[in-house]
């Protein structure tokens, strides 16, 4: 999709997958195939897919066994003793070292991009360490580390002048070869360290990626989100609905598990300060979906990625593995039947969805797609379960007509109309600094938003206007009632207090006030006394289908909206990201995340009209209409629009 050897150019979008190759799946290496590797690069090159993500197995190309006498003695490649050559002392085997080469030759061959993920010793549920190392603590013992550091400086200086080489990543999902050891979060900071300064010392042209699934701003977080955003060039993501929390709850095609990749990849991005790309997406085989069903979940996904800025969209994984007795695919069953491609490399519905997102972006008009306006500033605090709250505001802003700009509680406050302390929880949540910054930012004109499971807040009277009684362990859950829709109010502990200079913009049907608004300086308070995001972003059915909450009413009702935007949707489930061209054009991506067909009203602000109209996957029917549009739209699939100055 781009000739650059950079794919993260700001604004450019590529789709790509993992591979091993078809024959072979792990075993590739020592059962090297040329013809089938050609065969498959070339099929992956005509459906459309650009980028590949490789994996150089540490187990085979830096094969060390130890040797013992009465006690270990001899490190040996394999049998052989360590040749004195650059490949030797580096331990790894030249022949695995060709193979590569010719996987580059292909790639080159077809106009490839490889991302390479270099110490790959765990692969799909197998540790694939060197024999020598197997048992040993991969992050933390400095022997190991110190073989890592020569097998990848050699690998880095070997094929750095590869033009298919676009990125190198640490290796695939190095957080899970600590796991066993406990590692800390200084030990993980060091290691990351040391394995992307042995890749830069040889090559400072190429950026880096984590390679990680699963980490996280918390501050006891292991494999900490923003440590690797001091260290790296790029973060990814590995949104997988059944081994990420929370996500395993809802249909693959509705809107919850659509937004998914979507809101954790750009959760990571605003919290380390660095890119983001979803590097391995998938519904994890048959059990999860039907084929048709997962076509509509990439369709759906990939374009909400594009929309939201993130850099690219790599499916797990381009061939079927259900033919391969050798483990992994021996043990676990969602390993087996992954591919974007049958066994005959005939395509299935989510290899032609990701085909025509890839021909939409390559055509774009625009070429990239500018930045999205974001409306509200929301403050990832201490104590909290970081990703559900983010995740849940994410979702509901969404809703609501909203885009979230994400900030942890350490950073600088930036230039915001509004600022959200979402689900606080515990008496660690916020420090003082931060609460005479926010009351500040309030008094200047900003409106911040605060929801509450069981946080002890202070000052809490003078910031809300509220004056709490008493305090006591719910045992029975609230509600409130917005639109005849009844909504769960279930904190942990149930509030008794009473308004004391605030006014109460929704009750709680026993009559306590549920939502508040207090006026401070030229801004305005909310107060609402449930983790609305928390829930939100924790339970099943919350966000859509027959039996959704529709939390976003709140979030409505207090009209949070940004006035820079120009457009709202009539439907909660058909969002909009817009994106300004230039003082008269604007482009809105408007995506249905619903299974359902919709037929949704958009209405411009005043002096805006459409202008002309994009087709990702098929025509969408549009009818203008005095205050904007009127569009009728596929189930799970979106379009871009541009609206200009009349």
């Amino acid at each position: 999709m781009q000739e650059s050897q950079n794919l993260f150019d700001k604004g450019k979008f590529f789709l790509g997958c993992n591979w091993w190759a078809s024959h072979a799946g792990t075993n590739m290496w020592h059962d090297w195939r040329e013809d089938v590797v050609d065969e498959d690069v070339r099929a992956i090159k005509a459906a459309g897919i650009d980028v590949m993500r490789v994996f150089p197995l540490w187990s085979d190309f830096q094969p060390l066994r130890m040797h013992h006498a009465d006690r270990p003695r001899e490190l040996r490649l394999r049998e052989d003793p360590l040749p004195n050559t650059d490949a030797g002392r580096a331990g790894v085997d030249e022949i695995m070292v060709e193979r590569f080469d010719k996987l580059c030759d292909i790639a080159e061959k077809y106009g490839v991009k490889l991302i390479v993920g270099l110490v790959t010793g765990w692969m799909s549920g197998r540790m694939y360490a060197p024999e020598a190392f197997l048992g040993r603590d991969l992050i933390k013992d400095p022997e190991v580390v110190s073989w890592q550091i020569r097998f990848v400086k050699y690998m880095v200086r070997r094929f750095k002048s590869r033009s298919a080489i676009a990125s190198w990543d640490l290796g695939n999902e190095c957080n899970v070869m600590g796991a066993s050891f406990g590692v800390d979060r200084h030990s993980t900071y060091l290691w990351a360290s040391t394995i992307t300064n042995a890749i830069k010392s040889e090559d400072n042209t190429r950026l880096v990626i984590s390679g990680m699934h699963g980490t996280l701003p918390d501050e006891a977080s292991p494999w900490n989100s923003r440590d690797l955003g001091e260290i790296l060039d790029v973060l990814c993501t590995h949104p997988y609905p059944i081994f990420t929390p929370h996500c395993n709850t809802d249909p693959i095609n509705e809107m919850k598990s659509i937004l998914h990749a979507t809101a954790e990849s750009s959760f990571y991005s605003d919290m380390s300060k660095k890119p983001c790309f979803i590097e391995e997406i998938g519904t994890l085989g048959p059990m999860i979906s039907s084929e048709a069903v997962a076509g509509d979940y990439i369709r759906a996904s990939a374009f909400s990625a594009w929309a939201h800025g993130l850099y690219g969209f790599v499916w797990w994984c381009a061939h079927e593995q259900s033919h391969l007795s050798h483990t992994p695919y021996d043990w676990n069953s969602v390993e087996r039947e992954l591919g974007f491609m049958r066994a005959d490399r005939s395509p299935k519905p989510v290899l032609i969805s990701m085909s025509e997102m890839s021909r939409f972006a390559d055509s774009f008009k625009y070429g990239s797609l500018p930045e999205r306006i974001k409306d509200v500033t929301v403050i990832i605090t201490n104590g909290i379960d970081s990703w559900a709250v983010a995740y849940g505001s994410f979702m509901l802003a969404k809703q609501a007509g909203l885009d979230v700009n994400f900030i942890h509680w350490r950073d600088d406050l930036p230039e915001s109309d509004v600022y959200m302390l979402p689900s606080l929880s515990t008496d660690k949540s916020i420090p003082r600094s931060l609460y005479i910054a926010l009351e500040e930012k309030v008094r200047q004109g900003a409106t911040l938003y605060i929801s509450i499971d069981d946080a002890l807040l202070s000052p809490f009277a003078s910031l809300t206007g509220l004056k709490l009684n008493t305090r006591c362990k719910r045992n029975s859950p609230d509600y409130a009632t917005v639109d005849g829709a009844k909504l769960l109010f279930d904190s942990s502990f149930k509030l008794n207090y009473e308004t004391n200079g605030a006014r109460t913009l929704l009750s709680l049907d026993d009559g306590t006030p549920a939502v508040t608004e207090y006026a401070l300086g030229r801004g305005r308070v909310i107060f609402v006394s449930a983790p609305l995001e928390a829930r939100a972003g924790v339970r099943a059915g919350v966000i859509s289908g027959s039996f959704a909450t529709p939390y976003y009413k709140i979030y409505e009702m207090l009209g949070l909206r940004s006035k820079n935007k120009c457009a709202a949707s009539s439907d909660e489930c058909v969002g909009i990201t817009e994106h300004i061209v230039s003082e008269t054009e604007r482009i809105l991506t408007i995506l249905n995340h619903r299974p359902i067909e919709k037929t949704v009203n958009i209405t411009l602000c005043s002096g805006y009209e459409f202008n002309e109209s994009f087709d990702v996957h098929g025509k969408t029917e549009i009818i203008k209409t005095e205050s904007g549009f009127t569009c009728t739209i596929k189930h799970n699939t979106g379009f871009v629009v541009s609206i200009k100055k009349k």
